[in-house]
């Protein structure tokens, strides 16, 4: 079994916490100077372990093997969510720092912006495999001050660099180490994770109309209000949605914008954005007729006529099965029994580069299921096992 060195990664692991440390999680938004100090000192370890690294023209850093192949491509990213946790992404990215220090043969990634800091998401690993056009480049901006991509490429030194392409014929496969981001391991007292399938997400955005006016001189007969229209739909699909979904299938409100938004007016106007996610395409056509029926049912009762438009519909990534049983015998080998095989419900590159690559991932618990806050955490002993496990697994696929 490959020998990783353990305390080295934990070691990395805690430096690259300290770049942008936010209480004990970390706030490393994409592009920013903590962003781009973390990606200089990646580049600094992966030319340590031996590697060729360079950062392209969308701020992914890829440090390339210069031995003879065949090789895999390991990794994911290492900005943050705003004031957010020290592992999400993080860990992938030094996971592979470790197999490199040990000596196989693998390019190690940080792909740029999977947390979605600009629109369009995803920047790194879709660039990466030829799915952002200069035209998106173009248009993104900044979700939280609307700052142009252009802009924020050029302030981080990145303009007019190469975007970089992965080739499928250098590699056996992607492999990304990952918190769970939940509480199935360690409900079930498991410490690895194979994963199954990574989550398609759709979403939607659901706009009600109604007729703004004052909230005493209009009486209850007389109100066209928006809002409760919003509210009674929202809570009819909470009611349908589990005659339907599958066994992990999740969906989420993620905001309602009531206009004006006045504690005195009637709101004339309410727009939701909604989403569901799950592994099976049929779940998700299922979802999303029960979601267009109960539309139409409330169009039919409501005096606020309410409009249904897709936003977005991905498509789920089933991980290889070849790569997977290489991490399910690593698994069992490092932590007999003390694994499972489970679905992400979470996005991740590996779902990009999934288009191109054999991939599959690994997950280790999160403590009490926080992720995306600053008290993300996963204890010493369980990222030991998954690197640990990870190293096993990238042996066996390139021995083969």
């Amino acid at each position: 079994m490959t020998e990783i060195d353990t305390d080295a990664f934990l070691a990395d692991l805690y430096a690259l916490r300290e770049i942008g440390r936010f209480r004990t999680g970390v706030h490393r938004p994409t592009f920013s100077a903590a962003d781009m100090e973390s990606r200089r000192w990646l580049m600094a370890r992966l030319e340590a372990c031996g590697l060729d690294a360079a950062i392209d023209g969308i701020g992914t850093v890829l440090g390339r093997h210069r031995g003879p192949g065949p090789h895999l491509l390991v990794g994911s990213h290492i900005e943050t969510q705003n004031e957010a946790g020290w592992l999400d992404g993080a860990l992938g990215v030094v996971a592979g720092v470790a197999l490199a220090r040990a000596g196989l043969p693998v390019d190690v990634v940080a792909f740029a912006d999977e947390e979605g800091h600009f629109s369009g998401g995803f920047l790194g690993s879709r660039s990466a495999i030829g799915d952002l056009t200069e035209a998106e480049i173009d248009a993104a901006r900044n979700r939280t001050d609307g700052t142009p991509l252009r802009d924020a490429l050029e302030a981080a030194g990145l303009a007019g660099l190469p975007r970089m392409r992965l080739d499928p014929g250098r590699y056996r496969g992607f492999l990304e180490m990952h918190i769970e981001q939940g509480t199935q391991l360690e409900s079930a007292g498991q410490h690895l994770g194979v994963v199954s399938g990574i989550v398609a997400i759709w979403q939607f955005r659901i706009v009600f109309e109604g007729n703004q006016d004052h909230a005493g001189g209009t009486t209850m007969a007389e109100r066209r209000d928006a809002g409760l229209a919003a509210v009674r739909l929202l809570a009819a699909i909470d009611r349908e949605f589990p005659k339907v979904c599958g066994p992990r299938s999740t969906w989420t409100t993620g905001r309602i914008t009531l206009d004006p938004g006045g504690f005195s007016i009637i709101p004339g106007r309410a727009e939701v954005f909604f989403q569901f996610r799950d592994v099976s395409v049929p779940v998700l056509e299922r979802m999303e007729a029960c979601l267009e029926a109960l539309v139409r049912e409330s169009n039919r009762r409501e005096r606020c006529p309410a409009t249904l438009t897709a936003l977005a519909k991905a498509v789920p990534a089933p991980c290889d099965p070849g790569l997977m049983g290489a991490l399910s015998e690593a698994a069992e080998a490092v932590c007999p029994g003390g694994w499972q095989v489970m679905p992400s419900g979470a996005g991740h590159d590996a779902q990009n580069v999934a288009r191109i690559l054999p991939a599959a991932m690994l997950f280790v618990p999160s403590i009490g299921g926080i992720s995306h806050h600053w008290a993300e955490d996963t204890a010493d002993a369980d990222l030991a096992l998954g690197v640990r496990a990870l190293g096993a697994a990238a042996a066996r696929v390139l021995a083969r």
